[in-house]
């Protein structure tokens, strides 16, 4: 029988310390994905390094020792941390959730809960000039108890707004990741808790900027992101949902505790200096809680992997810049991108092929090896003994002079294309400094040729085609009703609809290039968010301009900048289609070389305008601005070294300034203008207000009524909001006024004693007639009030399709009318009143037929009195703020009843 000595205190032996060292062993093999990649001898001892680094940090009692010891799981002691954000606390905890992932916290505001983890793979990936680095952001609908609206009731496919997110979260971090690292890393951040105040997204990129220092990657920086609003003069940090319905700035910032990492934000023509002050604001609060996580990580925090980074041999820049160096700056002086694309590629094809197939001597091994050296042998034959020139005799040993021979050098093919494309980099960065001309030739703050034409596509509502040197965007615009707005899902109950929103494709034929297309990407849902955000501003409100609009913007040529033309090609768009804009508005990219000492400069930072593809991937900086000449709307600042500083945002934003005006000056040269006028193609929308209480009159049992609206007039759809305001769509003016005149005269509100002339008969029953007093409103007229004698049956008097005067008698509580049309008829006299016919003998047929004939003559009592029937006049309803449907026809029938009435009367 065997006993664990854990359990059983009678087992007195000891574990040998072969045992301890086979379970530590075990243990670390266990816990640490590095160590399971390698198994030779060097790493092995890292290994037993980093071992006694981990025990005495994470186990702070014995039993914790000895447990680990056994083989159990490796676990952390719980931590928690309030830090200070603005004027409230965030609360920080780390080992209690997620504890086999190599970092993971939790973070708390309010009631506001985000949980996040990093994960690292057990094996590296092919090495690449991109860090392999994925993040996903999820809301669960649980947060806020609810669930899916789908048919699987659960979370699918990441939303757009989480996809936005994601983008904020990545983009601070990648910087600051070392080079040489190729473990896949994986964030993976969820929304457990939402109280729907305290948002989730700046609370999201502080959490994972948190776990990522607590983890084994290896990172320069702690990262922390904020959000920052202005409430009339007053900037909150991480405002609440609340507060931010007034703010007039919403800026998303990300950085460390030295510099400015990311910046995305929208506001309304809010001006520069404005806008960095609020950068400044943020800058505080980031440099807060990075001091607090630095304290956090010294505390909890894991050894990061710096063994395993691998860089190129850093002999291999220079081998790179013998072979291409020439060739190199010629590649990079031609201006089309297409071409010089071609060339560099070719180039770095030749690079390749010598450093990895035929192999390099450098020019220095060249020349040593051009020296003369001893080469020594021994003399087989003893007997014979010839000294030559040149020999020297060392009796069995001779040696003769000759060349050294050099060793051509090979590397590895992913070592060199990441070394060339930084030595591209190099070179180009270095043409600008020194030779002040970028690949195009132009100087760092010229702008490219510009040319816009508007009405291209005839159908379309509105489009525009807008051409920045080799930068492209065709946008256009359609206009309709509620049924084309975007529907948000969220975590709040509340379903939220976009009346305007931008849609932004950038296939890879816009590049040159062939790839995948399909589902949009993150790149793509970024930028389109970016442009969205950006011309929302000018858009006029949705009681001056009743439309849905949609912006699609397809990329159909880039260089660089793509995004920013997409805004101006959208501006262009929404003038054609005849929106109201409320002013112009243009984007522009800006880059930066940061460290022009390097290149041949004084050191100081250069930046660029309107930037090409190049600039953004060999630079150190891509900061969009859109905007007037008065304010900024948009912007988002993407950094690929350490950091920015405010000194350099402010040079930035003053240059991007002066780029837009220059801009909007080219727009509005465009040839064709756009119209400026509603397309003939788009449809109509007509908004009138009716009572509250009167809604449900238009809708109908089960939606009947409006249905049979749209049926009749052809309109395109009826939408009635409860406060009664309704939109009527139609393809034509005609359709438009047909509805708007049902609905008036369904929402209209009768009164008793009013009379109605020239009413059309709809239908005949048994117990009297259906009257129509004004399009889509009936009443009934009883029997007993169709004429003054006495009828059997309602047809005897009226039919389908007659036309007769009624008068209002009665309206009950559900708001049906009583209609009486003997009210207006003259009383029969007293001896041509009709007799009621007797049944019970049928010796009276013949005189009940003679009644019945005379009652059909109308004869007026010489007493009957006209004189309120001479004042009366149809009443014509008005709905607020809508002029009522008045029908001419209709009028001039009335006047003609009214006048004939009088007549009779004078008689």
């Amino acid at each position: 029988m065997l006993a664990n000595p854990r359990f059983n205190g009678s087992c007195s032996s000891a574990p040998s310390p072969l045992l301890n060292s086979f379970r530590i062993q075990n243990l670390f093999f266990s816990y640490s994905p590095s160590l399971r990649r390698s198994k030779n001898s060097s790493i092995s001892s890292r290994s037993s390094r980093r071992i006694q680094v981990r025990s005495l940090k994470k186990p702070e009692d014995s039993q914790a020792f000895s447990d680990s010891l056994d083989g159990s799981p490796f676990t952390s002691q719980p931590y928690s941390v309030k830090i200070p954000v603005g004027d409230r606390h965030i609360l920080v905890e780390t080992g209690l959730i997620g504890r086999q992932a190599s970092g993971s916290v939790t973070v708390t505001d309010g009631e506001t809960i985000i949980y996040t983890s990093v994960c690292l793979s057990d094996v590296p990936s092919e090495p690449s000039d991109f860090y392999p680095m994925s993040v996903n952001y999820q809301e669960r609908f649980s947060a806020a108890g609810r669930t899916s609206g789908g048919f699987f009731k659960r979370e699918g496919r990441a939303k757009d707004h989480e996809v936005l997110i994601c983008r904020l979260i990545d983009r601070p971090l990648r910087p600051t990741m070392m080079k040489g690292f190729y473990h896949d890393t994986q964030i993976l951040s969820w929304v457990l808790s939402y109280d729907g105040l305290h948002s989730p997204d700046a609370l999201a990129v502080t959490a994972a900027g948190i776990a990522v220092a607590l983890s084994e990657v290896p990172s320069t920086k702690t990262v922390a992101g904020v959000r920052i609003g202005l409430v009339g003069d007053r900037f909150i940090v991480n405002p609440t949902t609340k507060e931010m319905e007034e703010s007039e700035l919403d800026l998303m910032l990300a950085g460390t505790d030295n510099a400015i990492l990311m910046i995305e934000g929208y506001c309304d023509f809010l001006p520069e200096e404005k806008l960095l002050q609020a950068v400044e604001v943020g800058h505080n609060a980031v440099k807060a809680i990075c001091h607090e996580v630095d304290a956090l990580v010294k505390k909890c925090g894991k050894p990061k992997m710096l063994e395993a980074i691998k860089l190129p041999p850093p002999e291999l820049y220079r081998h790179v810049e013998e072979i291409a160096g020439s060739e190199l700056v010629k590649a990079l002086q031609i201006r089309s991108k297409i071409p010089r694309r071609k060339a560099l590629s070719l180039l770095e094809e030749k690079v390749i092929t010598i450093l990895t197939e035929k192999g390099y001597v450098s020019k220095d091994e060249i020349s040593v090896a051009s020296e003369m050296v001893p080469e020594v042998y021994e003399d087989e034959d003893e007997d014979e003994v010839v000294i030559l020139d040149g020999e020297v005799d060392e009796g069995d040993v001779h040696i003769k002079p000759a060349l050294r021979k050099a060793v051509p050098l090979l590397f590895a093919e992913v070592d060199v294309k990441l070394v060339f494309k930084e030595v591209t980099s190099k070179f180009l960065r270095k043409r600008i400094v020194e030779g002040g001309k970028r690949s195009d030739g132009r100087t760092p703050t010229g702008i490219r040729l510009i040319n816009g034409r508007c009405g291209l596509l005839p159908r379309a509502h509105g489009s525009a085609l807008f051409t920045r040197g080799e930068t492209q965007s065709l946008a256009v615009v359609t206009l309709g009703n509620k049924q084309m707005a975007q529907r948000v899902d969220n975590l709040v109950d509340v379903d939220e609809f976009k009346r305007f929103y931008l849609q932004y494709t950038f296939p890879p034929s816009c590049v040159g290039e062939v790839g995948r297309v399909g589902a949009p990407s993150r790149r793509e849902i970024g930028h389109g968010m970016l442009a969205e955000r950006a011309l929302e501003p000018i858009l006029p409100s949705e009681d001056d301009f009743p439309y849905t609009i949609r912006v699609e913007s397809t990329i159909t040529e880039s260089n660089g900048s793509s995004s920013m033309a997409s805004i101006c090609g959208g501006f262009l768009a929404l003038q054609d289609a005849g929106v109201p804009l409320k002013c112009s508005i243009a984007g522009i990219a800006m880059g930066l070389v940061l460290d022009t000492q390097e290149f041949g400069g004084d050191g100081t930072p250069l930046i660029l305008s309107d930037i090409t593809g190049s600039e953004d991937a060999s630079g150190d900086m891509d900061f969009k601005v859109a905007g007037n000449e008065n304010g900024v709307t948009a912007f988002q600042m993407d950094i690929k070294v350490g950091g920015v500083t405010l000194p350099i945002m402010q040079q930035a934003l003053l240059q991007a300034r002066e780029g837009r005006k220059l801009i909007l000056g080219k727009m509005l040269n465009c040839s064709p203008p756009p119209s400026k006028r509603l397309s003939k193609y788009a449809p109509l929308i007509h908004v009138m207000k009716v009572m509250a209480d009167k809604v449900n009159i238009i809708i109908g049992s089960g939606g009947k009524k409006i249905r049979s609206i749209i049926e009749e007039t052809g309109a395109d759809s009826i939408e009635i909001q409860d406060d009664g305001v309704v939109k009527i769509t139609a393809k034509d003016l005609t359709i438009l006024e047909k509805s708007r005149a049902i609905i008036a005269s369904l929402t209209m509100v009768p009164s008793v004693g009013e009379i109605y002339r020239d009413c059309e008969i709809k239908a005949i029953a048994p117990f009297g007639a259906f009257v129509e007093i004004a399009p889509g409103r009936e009443g009934l007229c009883h029997i007993s009030e169709l004429t003054t004698d006495w009828v059997a049956k309602a047809e005897d008097a009226v039919k389908v399709g007659d036309r007769v005067d009624v008068k209002i008698i009665e309206i009950n509580e559900k708001g049906q009318l009583r209609l009486s049309r003997r009210a207006l008829l003259p009383e029969p006299s007293p001896e041509k009143t009709s007799v009621k016919p007797q049944t019970s003998s049928p010796t009276k047929d013949t005189g009940s037929s003679h009644n019945a004939k005379a009652s059909s003559t109308r004869i007026p009592s010489p007493g009957n009195n006209l004189h309120s029937d001479e004042k009366l006049v149809k009443k014509v309803v008005r709905s607020a703020g809508d002029p009522g449907y008045i029908n001419k026809e209709r009028q001039k029938n009335s006047s003609r009843a009214v006048s004939t009435l009088s007549g009779k009367d004078e008689k």
